[in-house]
């Protein structure tokens, strides 16, 4: 449930990168997906930015702390 606030929403970027996909070179690198990120976001309006990241950490693992920060956020509401 959103709970109604004053303040504008945040809009959550999330990029991951795990050490899997370190082998893969620059083109899945985290500052490669936050360009990507942030182009989109600014392209399409969005505003109100906040980067949530986890460098090395594996998907299959949801105790990542960026990826809970974010979810703690939505849960409260913030995103």
């Amino acid at each position: 449930m959103l709970r109604q606030t004053n303040q504008q929403p945040i809009t959550a970027l999330y990029p991951r990168l795990s050490h899997e996909d370190e082998l893969q070179g620059e083109s899945n690198s985290i500052s490669n997906q936050k360009r990507i990120l942030e182009t989109y976001a600014k392209q399409n309006g969005f505003s109100n930015l906040r980067w949530y990241t986890d460098d090395g950490y594996s998907g299959a693992n949801f105790q990542r702390p960026g990826f809970q920060a974010m979810l703690a956020d939505i849960e409260a509401g913030k995103v």
